[in-house]
């Protein structure tokens, strides 16, 4: 296990500027042979990821915004991505981001990934995909994580950690007697994009930038300056 080591608040700065950036060898993007649509990019884009080993590649942050336009942002994990450009995550309903989302459903995803220095940014309308898509989303996950749900109380204060193994037990006992069980509020979520950016590091700052906008069921594509 390799040892944390300490830094005082004056050299966080001479840290974060001694970090490397846009390093190694790092994939061409040819913006011009780009298909129309950005779902056979962003999946090609994704192949590639999981060709050269990126660690979690379905990894993204979510960005929200609650009814005082306050932004929250976590990492959670894409879990489909359909024709029509619906990206797919799952949460509580009744988590913070359940209830940001039911209060403003314009909402932003980031994909990164350093190793072959891309950016995958996903603006749109989240929409609920429904309890039957929902609950299978659930059935599909691990018994863990499961009950992890069925635990609720996400985000809540933890007075004693004791109190969540307690939940955590109950939870399990609760699965096993009911393997189609699902939590109440389990939600599939769809973020329908209406915009697309892609964008592909250079070594020399001459960052490759391709931004998808729906225009109606088509898509309109814009080169930007890095």
């Amino acid at each position: 296990m390799a040892e944390e080591r300490s830094a005082g608040p004056g050299t966080v700065r001479e840290l974060l500027r001694s970090i490397l950036v846009v390093t190694g060898s790092l994939p061409r993007f040819d913006a011009e042979a780009a298909p129309e649509d950005p779902v056979p990019l962003f999946a090609g884009w994704l192949a590639t990821a999981i060709d050269g080993q990126v660690p979690e590649p379905h990894a993204m942050t979510l960005s929200t915004v609650d009814q005082e336009g306050r932004p929250s942002s976590r990492v959670l994990v894409c879990r489909d991505v359909d024709a029509v450009g619906a990206w797919y995550f799952a949460s509580g309903a009744a988590s913070p981001k359940g209830r940001e989302l039911r209060a403003n459903p314009h909402a932003a995803l980031t994909f990164y990934w350093p190793q072959h220095g891309r950016q995958i940014r996903v603006r749109g309308t989240v929409t609920p995909a429904g309890p039957e898509r929902s609950a299978a989303d659930f059935l599909a996950r691990s018994p863990e994580s499961r009950a992890e749900s069925l635990s609720g109380r996400q985000s809540e204060v933890l007075a004693d950690p004791a109190e969540m193994e307690v939940a955590l037990q109950e939870a399990r006992a609760r699965i096993a007697a009911a393997r189609d069980l699902v939590a109440t509020d389990w939600t599939l979520y769809a973020l329908t994009a209406d915009q697309v950016e892609f964008w592909q590091a250079d070594e020399q700052r001459r960052h490759t930038r391709l931004l998808y906008k729906r225009v109606g069921p088509a898509w309109t594509r814009f080169r930007l300056w890095p």
